[in-house]
């Protein structure tokens, strides 16, 4: 069993949260394999939105400052462990598999010194809103001080869900799963999410006292209420949206919470002042930050680490990854923004062209059918049709500087490492491999030479060519048929 010391993990959610009402950890149950997702990928590893569906579940408790995290693993799941320690969170093993209870329970040796609340979550539930974990917090410290607080929905049609008995005091008094349920019980349509906020002081004496006495032999974490009770101790339920636990075991399930992810994406970047054209063809990565009366025409995609800020014009069909766009800037449509893309104010990139770790500083333009790739591009420089920087030689990549106002004619070819000087000029269809100094035209083309008559005679050359190997085909046609 490994441990690691936890901190919070960075996140680019902008969310208004209330102050914890005490110090908590959070327990991620990331033990199960799901067979059905059919991957050599552990489960909770799949993305959504460019972050693994632990990867945003971690990054909900440490939004909410979680003191510590630990990662239930299961057994094998060395890529599980290494995205918890890589997030500062502490890794507990559950070996063998022996239910939500037990794998709970794994992470009391890494706990044992901690005395502030605990909460647990799944790793595969991806969609869970910090707010909501944080109002299970402050439940958790109301005057009515429950041992245990269970997040509780309501969905249409609650056939297959566990169901959450409450008392007349609205306490949570037991939860049923449904095979087990009476007809009674079974018109109960308040439901168990299965997310759980835990007393510390006494959460793993709880769950140390679950029995497995049941079909599966299993420790369930759902007995902890019976548990609770014996003591003399209430438990509740805060309600929310069924869509917060959507458990994500198949593929199918995954692209739903996909499907659902964006959808609030779309919302957040309308509601900060974004306009999109068509919202439901333009996909965001988790972290993406869009400015606003930034503009987003159809079927634009965002990759991890994007940054656009205000006045921002997106055209149709660009991809963009880890790049950062200043104000006023106008990209696509058909564009490729790559890592390290650094655009500035007032910068062009237009159609299909590609832009790799370059910084194209305030009001350049690169408008058609280029690659700018480990480069510098000057203010106010142009960039013509077709231009490349050849940046890779096989082996290692180089950098291509070109000065501020600088004008690169179409098709031209610029073999770093080379600079181009501040003014300067390179001619159309030319290939550079030496330094253009300040205000200097440079030209590599070879001298035109113009032949009187010369296409005349070729095309008539050609066209005999031509009217000679057809004969001889027919000729051998007719050959055949005899």
């Amino acid at each position: 069993m490994r441990f690691q010391t936890v901190s919070g993990a960075n996140t680019n959610t902008e969310v208004s949260l209330p102050t914890a009402s005490s110090e908590f950890a959070a327990i991620v149950l990331a033990a199960g394999h799901s067979t059905r997702m059919n991957s050599a990928t552990s489960k909770v590893l799949h993305e959504i939105a460019g972050r693994s569906l632990l990867g945003h579940v971690l990054a909900s408790v440490s939004e909410l400052k979680a003191s510590r995290i630990v990662v239930v693993a299961g057994a094998g799941q060395d890529d599980v462990a290494a995205l918890a320690i890589s997030e500062k969170a502490e890794v507990a093993i559950q070996d063998p598999p022996r239910g939500t209870g037990h794998a709970v329970l794994q992470a009391r040796e890494a706990l044992k010194d901690f005395g502030g609340d605990i909460l647990v979550v799944y790793g595969d539930t991806p969609l869970m809103r910090p707010e909501t974990l944080q109002s299970m917090i402050d439940r958790r410290h109301e005057s009515d001080d429950p041992a245990v607080v269970v997040f509780g929905f309501r969905p249409a049609d609650p056939a297959l869900y566990g169901r959450l008995i409450v008392d007349g005091d609205d306490h949570l008094t037991r939860i049923v799963e449904a095979r087990d349920a009476n007809a009674e019980e079974k018109a109960v349509d308040l439901c168990n999410g299965g997310v759980m906020v835990l007393d510390g002081t006494v959460a793993f004496d709880l769950l140390a006292a679950i029995g497995n006495d049941n079909a599966k032999g299993e420790y369930y974490l759902t007995d902890i209420i019976a548990e609770a009770g014996k003591m003399g101790r209430v438990s509740a339920v805060v309600e929310g949206d069924e869509q917060e636990v959507m458990g994500v075991d198949h593929r199918s399930a995954l692209a739903a919470a996909e499907a659902a992810l964006q959808d609030r994406l779309r919302a957040k970047a309308m509601t900060a002042g974004a306009t999109m054209v068509d919202p439901g063809t333009v996909w965001f990565s988790a972290d993406t930050i869009v400015g606003r009366d930034t503009r987003i025409e159809p079927n634009v995609f965002f990759g991890p680490g994007v940054v656009v800020a205000d006045n921002v014009t997106i055209k149709a069909f660009s991809h963009i990854e880890g790049a950062t766009i200043a104000s006023g800037a106008v990209i696509g449509p058909f564009a490729r923004l790559r890592p390290g893309a650094d655009l500035g104010e007032d910068t062009r990139v237009g159609n299909f062209v590609e832009i790799k770790k370059a910084k194209v500083e305030a009001g350049a333009k690169v408008n058609h059918l280029s690659y700018i790739g480990d480069a510098r591009i000057g203010e106010k420089a142009n960039i013509g049709a077709g231009t490349i920087t050849c940046n890779y030689d096989g082996f290692n990549k180089s950098h291509t500087d070109i000065g501020a106002g600088a004008f690169i004619g179409s098709n031209s070819a610029l073999v770093a490492p080379v600079s181009i000087g501040d003014g300067a000029t390179v001619g159309a269809g030319s290939t550079i491999s030496n330094d253009v100094p300040e205000n200097d035209l440079a030209v590599t083309r070879v001298s035109q030479k113009n032949l009187p008559g010369a296409a005349e005679r070729l095309r008539k050359r050609y066209k005999a060519a031509k009217e000679s190997r057809q004969k001889n085909d027919k000729q051998d046609n007719t050959k055949e048929g005899k």
